[in-house]
Formats: C-alpha cells, sequence, structure tokens
C-alpha cells in the first residue's frame, strides 16, 4: 500500500469523490482521500491522501487556499454559480474603480452565510439535498477571513481576480456578496483553486499522467511522504531506548529524546531508526510532548 500525499489537478465535469474512485482503480488501493471537496465545474489542485495520509485529510482540509475565480456581475443564481438558475437580473451600472473598491473592501474578516447549494449539513442532512427538494433552511453566518485579493482584469461585467482565503470561504457567496454590496447582482463564472496549502498548481498532475506514471513505475516521485507535509517543523529523534513510548503513541519527556536540546511547540517525531511516528506538542504545564496526530504502524510479525 502506498502511503503519503499526491497533488492531484481536478478536471471540470469530475466531482471530488469521482477523483478518488478513479485513484482507487488506477493505483489499486482502497484506502485513499480528499482533503476537501471543489464543485464539479471548478477545477484545480486537490490534494489526495494514500494510505496512512488519510489520517492527514482533517489537516490539510484547514489549510488556507487560493482560487482564481471570474465575478459576473448583473445577475444573482440559486446556486451562486452560473450553472444555477437565474433569480435577479440588473443593469450594471457602477464604473470599474466602483467595482475594484467594492471587491477590495472585502479583504479581511467577514460574515459569510453559506449557500444552500453546499455540502453542509443541517439537521443531519446536506443543504445541497434539501435545495434540490426546493427546500431553504436558515443558516448561522461563519466568520471567514479574505486575506487579499487580486483583480487581474475589468471587463464589465466581467472580473478576473484571485482570491486568498481561510478555511471555509465559498468563492462563489464572495462573487454573490459583492454583487449585492455594489447594488447590480453578481455570481461566480468560472474557478480554479490554485493553491491548497502547501500544494500548487503547476505541480499537480492530471489523472491520465498518473496512470502514465504509474505504468512507467515512477508514483514514488510524485507523492508527497507524511513527514514532508509537516517539513515546517523541527525535528525530534527519540533514543533506542525510548523508542517505545512513541510507537504505542505515549507522552515522552525532553529527556528521551537524541536532541540536546529539543524545541518547543509542535514537532516531527522520529525514532532511533529514522521512521517517522507522527506530531507531538510540547505541553510546558507537564514538561512533556503530547501526540497531536500519529501515523506510525507496527509491523506485523510474520510466522
Amino acid at each position: 500500500m502506498r502511503n503519503g500525499v499526491i497533488n492531484i489537478y481536478k478536471e471540470r465535469g469530475f466531482t471530488s469523490h469521482d477523483v478518488v474512485a478513479k485513484l482507487r482503480g488506477i493505483l489499486r488501493q482502497k484506502k485513499i482521500g480528499h482533503t476537501g471537496t471543489l464543485d464539479p465545474e471548478a477545477e484545480g489542485v486537490l490534494p489526495v491522501c494514500l494510505g496512512t495520509a488519510t489520517r492527514l485529510c482533517d489537516m490539510l482540509t484547514d489549510r488556507d487556499k487560493t482560487y482564481e475565480a471570474v465575478l459576473l456581475l448583473g445577475q444573482s443564481t440559486d446556486t451562486q454559480d452560473t450553472t444555477g438558475t437565474v433569480l435577479k437580473c440588473a443593469d450594471v451600472c457602477v464604473t470599474e474603480d466602483e467595482v475594484r473598491r467594492g471587491i477590495l473592501s472585502f479583504v479581511g474578516r467577514y460574515e459569510q452565510i453559506p449557500p444552500m447549494y453546499s455540502a453542509l449539513k443541517v439537521g443531519g442532512r446536506k443543504l445541497c439535498d434539501l435545495a434540490r427538494e426546493g427546500k431553504e433552511v436558515e443558516r448561522r453566518a461563519r466568520q471567514v477571513t479574505i486575506y487579499g485579493i487580486e483583480i487581474h482584469k475589468i471587463a464589465l461585467p466581467e472580473v478576473r481576480m484571485s482570491v486568498s482565503c481561510s478555511k471555509g470561504t465559498y468563492i462563489r457567496t464572495l462573487c454573490h456578496d459583492i454583487g449585492e454590496m455594489l447594488g447590480c447582482h453578481g455570481c461566480m463564472k468560472e474557478l480554479v483553486r490554485t493553491r491548497a496549502g502547501r500544494f500548487l498548481m503547476e505541480d499537480s498532475l492530471r489523472l491520465s499522467e498518473v496512470e502514465r506514471l504509474r505504468d512507467e513505475d515512477r508514483l514514488s516521485e510524485v507523492i508527497l511522504p507524511v513527514d514532508q507535509v509537516f517539513a515546517e517543523l523541527p525535528m525530534v529523534r527519540l533514543t533506542e531506548q525510548s523508542a517505545k513510548l512513541g510507537h504505542n503513541g505515549n507522552p515522552f519527556g525532553k529527556t528521551h529524546t537524541a536532541e540536546p536540546d529539543p524545541p518547543d511547540g509542535q514537532v516531527r517525531v522520529y525514532d532511533h531508526q529514522g521512521c517517522f511516528i507522527g506530531i507531538y506538542g510540547f505541553d510546558p504545564e507537564r514538561n512533556q510532548y503530547r501526540p497531536v496526530k500519529m501515523f506510525y504502524e507496527k509491523q506485523r510479525e510474520t510466522i
């Protein structure tokens, strides 16, 4: 079984679940999971976790992301993108300067109401399923952060822009909210995710490329080892006598490490043979490292 993360370029027309299903066939293994959905009509970076790396899925979903989007002013839809039913139309009478100022006013924190056509659940049911039944339920606004917006081109009624944002941000809803603020309505016409955490679009692979690399026995070249996802964290090695503490997921003190002055905070932990164990965080009150996420798997004994 392969373990690690592969940076997939999700093509238009595929759901994120489609990508996982196709990869299971290509890689011939079941233990695969994605790190956050992309709409079927959207494309771009979709990190996919393999084997023990599936324990990473929730951690990678939390990472910041960057998108390139096309905002279409002059209409709103039930899905907040151009695939939906048009609800309202208006003339786009705003100037380019007004559009620019309006868009940039969203940089920072703002309260965003999730769209009905989303995978969020209310009362145990997905909002999108309720929406398809013609039902609309109250959604609580969530605080999201827009770290930056770069406007590439304004050719009204369209605006092409890049958005860097926190987890949980809906670019469709951002486009809708910009249109409402400008008084002429708006929706999303195109969306490409260009970055998800450390994973960049220029390094992503289409499914056909993964298949080719499999046939050439070169998949190891493109699968990022689990520990390298946390390459920004300092490394701590356990002594041979203390390795069992890490293998069993137990806390350990600084005296159990091979480093003369191990750092505080979160660290990557390895045993004395260089085997990656997991992510630990230092607890100053207890003066010990405690597990945050474990990746070590004991080798089964063969008879």
